[in-house]
Order: structure tokens, then C-alpha cells, then sequence
């Protein structure tokens, strides 16, 4: 599947406003968004006393950076960074509140309207602000929407109050389900934004992404760069790139930022370095050519073999019991998978709980209790891949 003219027309039509960033239209709100989102997810953090905590300070100064270079979104959560991203970002938006646009999210774990007004001000008083400008409901799937949403003094009743009182500004909801309960979810009317994951190593939401874009509402893209995986060193995609000048990570931003069905693309960034490379990248004004985008069409090829273990490190599967450390396994798994790295999958896998840098337990841990499993949104077979895993890089 080719997106060459989908993209070329796109690009052209694209709003430019700030020398340094792309902005688009979100959606029917009226709104610029910048091309480019700060995702407070992954927020540096620094050794003091022997105990790593994060780095607020460091934290601020990222986010502030990102500001001055035209991003304009930010999104947080409750349970990002160990509860303390909000805060963070609190901190960071004063000064700015009135320029730029905040997402945060709100987790549906029951069916109480109360319960989700509860969580509403928490979040209102950890971020230190009277409103929300993107407020989610945070990692939904249609079945949750029908039985716990949208029933009588509900959630979304609950949601809709709140917006009238003016605590939310635009109601949104964040996405793990098949792709088809997308477009039913988008259809409901209630939403004005979505957040879901698309790049090169999974367009399975891409039909998805086209109707929201058909409906009026603005799409935030998750996990650009495969949790990270598309960021890794790879002869494999290498390869593909013309002249071989760019990184893997480039390509995998460009591809979903040329897409022109999407608003913005998310980035966990946790160091300054990131965001100035992230700014970098989404304020290229070229268009991709046709030798680039056929280069994705056959990276994503190459990386289908990763279908079975698409771990987009978004840690829900954790903690675990045992303390089995999932996302780090599987991430080293992926290094000597699809990047052929072996030698260093392995001396990073025999390294998990001998310092403080990567704690907990090796995949030999499990004990096929399947906790894991029931909180896994990508419905990975955890405990097989763990065994797998195991038996490749032990």
C-alpha cells in the first residue's frame, strides 16, 4: 500500500505558522496543534543518594524548550512516572497556560460517575490548573464504552457535566481495541479527539485514523517510533533508507507526521536531546519522496515478524509478582529479533536485577500466573514470549 500521493497533497496544505514547527488543524475544535507532541511519560530522572528519583527541575527546562520551539500540546496521566508526571507538568505550564494545550486522562475502572468526578479534581489539583483542554478516558475498548461508560449516571454522564461546567474543554478518549470498534467509538458522537497507536510496525488503526479525520475529530498518534524499537540501531531499516543518512527514528516520525489524517504525534521525550531531535525532524518542510516512502513500505515488511510481540512499553502489565521485569525483557528480545543484535540483547538480559539501573527479574521468574496477560492492552501471549524470550537471550 502506497500513501505517496495521499502524502504530497497533504503536506502542501499543511499550516505553517512558527519557523521552527508545523501546525494542523484539530479536528473540527478550530484549534492549531503543533505537528509534534510533549508526551510527560518517560521524564528524565537522576541518581540522588543511590535511589533514582525524577529530575523536576531537568523536566521543566525540556518541557519549556519544547515550548520555545513551537510544541504547543502536552499530555500527562495519572500514573505516569510513578504518579508524579502531572505534578510535573503542572509545574512546567505555569507562565504558559494560556499558549499551550493540555491532555491529560482519566482511568474508567468502574462504572460511577462519582468515582470519575472524583479523579477529575485530583488530577485538576495535581496539575494546578481550573481546566483541561483534552480530557480522556483512558485506554478504552467498546466493550467498556457499552457496560461501564455510557449506563445511567455514568462516566460519560459525568464527563458531559463537567464540560458544561467548563473543568473540560474537549472530551477525548485514548485507544486499545480491534480497529473496527474504533470507527463505532468515533461514531457515537460524544468524542472530539483520539489518541491510538499507528507507525510503521503497526497501521492496523490506519482506516480508523481516516475516519476520524472524515468526522471532524483531531488524531493524536501514540508510540510513533514502536515504544522505542524503531529507534534502535538497525542495519535492517538502514538498508532501505536512500543514501543511508538518515536514523531509523527519523524515518518512523516522518512516516506517521506525513500521514494526513493525523494531527499530532506523540513523544515521550526524556532528555533535551530528544526534544531538539523530535523538533528537528517534525519541522522538516520537504515532502517525503517516493524512494522514502517506498523505503517504509518495505520496512514495514521487514518488521512484520515483530506481529507477535508488539510491546509498546507502556508497563500496564506491571508489577508483577515475582517482579519479572516484562517491558525490558521484551525490549532486548526485540534488539536481537529484528535488529540482529544479539550480543548485546544478551549482555543487557544477564544484566536485569544486578544494578540499580534495571531492576527486578529474568524471564526464568514467571510463574505462569497470567496476571500479566488480563492487563496487557496489545492482548500479548505474555507468558509464552517470556518462555521464548528466556530461551533466546539466557
Amino acid at each position: 500500500m502506497s500513501l505517496g500521493n495521499d502524502i504530497i497533497d497533504a503536506l502542501t496544505t499543511v499550516v505553517k505558522e512558527d519557523k521552527w514547527m508545523q501546525y494542523r488543524e484539530l479536528g473540527n475544535t478550530g484549534i492549531k496543534i503543533s505537528a509534534l507532541g510533549f508526551g510527560a511519560m518517560r521524564l528524565p530522572q537522576t541518581n540522588v543518594g543511590g535511589k533514582m528519583v525524577f529530575d523536576t527541575e531537568e523536566s521543566i527546562r525540556m518541557i519549556h524548550k519544547s515550548f520555545e520551539l513551537g510544541v504547543n500540546y502536552i499530555d500527562t496521566a495519572p500514573y505516569y512516572c510513578e504518579k508524579q508526571s502531572e505534578e510535573i507538568v503542572g509545574k512546567a505550564i505555569k507562565g504558559w497556560r494560556d499558549k499551550v494545550y493540555l491532555s491529560t486522562k482519566n482511568p474508567i475502572e468502574d462504572d460511577s460517575g462519582d468515582h470519575y468526578r472524583e479523579r477529575l479534581e485530583n488530577s485538576l489539583k495535581k496539575l494546578d490548573t481550573d481546566y483541561i483542554d483534552f480530557y480522556h478516558m483512558w485506554g478504552i475498548d467498546l466493550e467498556s464504552y457499552e457496560k461501564k461508560i455510557n449506563v445511567k449516571n455514568g462516566p460519560l454522564s459525568a464527563a458531559l457535566k463537567a464540560k458544561e461546567e467548563g473543568l473540560i474543554k474537549h472530551l477525548s478518549f485514548s485507544f486499545h481495541d480491534k480497529a473496527e470498534n474504533m470507527i463505532k467509538l468515533i461514531d457515537t458522537g460524544y468524542f472530539e479527539t483520539v489518541l491510538c497507536q499507528y507507525n510503521m510496525l503497526d497501521r492496523s488503526n490506519e482506516a480508523g485514523i481516516a475516519h476520524a479525520r472524515e468526522k471532524g475529530l483531531g488524531v493524536m498518534i501514540m508510540g510513533p517510533i514502536g515504544g522505542g524499537r524503531l529507534g534502535a540501531p538497525s542495519e535492517i531499516i538502514k538498508k532501505l533508507i536512500p543514501g543511508g543518512a538518515k536514523s531509523s527514528a527519523e524515518l518512523a516520525m516522518r512516516f506517521v507526521v506525513s500521514n494526513p489524517n493525523v494531527t499530532c504525534a506523540l513523544s515521550g521525550m526524556s532528555s533535551m536531546a530528544m526534544v531538539e531531535e523530535n523538533v528537528r525532524v517534525v519541522s522538516k518542510e520537504e515532502q517525503l519522496t517516493d524512494a522514502e516512502i517506498f523505503a517504509i513500505n518495505e520496512a514495514m515488511e521487514q518488521n512484520k515478524k515483530l506481529s507477535d510481540l508488539y510491546c509498546t512499553g507502556c508497563n500496564y502489565c506491571m508489577p508483577c509478582p515475582k517482579e519479572v521485569n516484562i517491558p525490558k525483557i521484551f525490549e532486548y528480545m526485540n534488539y536481537h529479533r529484528v535488529y540482529k543484535l544479539t550480543d548485546y540483547a544478551k549482555a543487557e538480559y544477564k544484566s536485569i536485577g544486578t544494578n540499580e539501573w534495571v531492576k527486578g527479574n529474568r524471564a526464568d521468574a514467571c510463574v505462569d500466573c497470567g496476571i500479566c496477560e488480563q492487563k496487557c492492552p496489545q492482548k500479548i501471549q505474555i507468558r509464552k514470549q517470556l518462555k521464548e524470550s528466556h530461551k533466546a537471550l539466557a
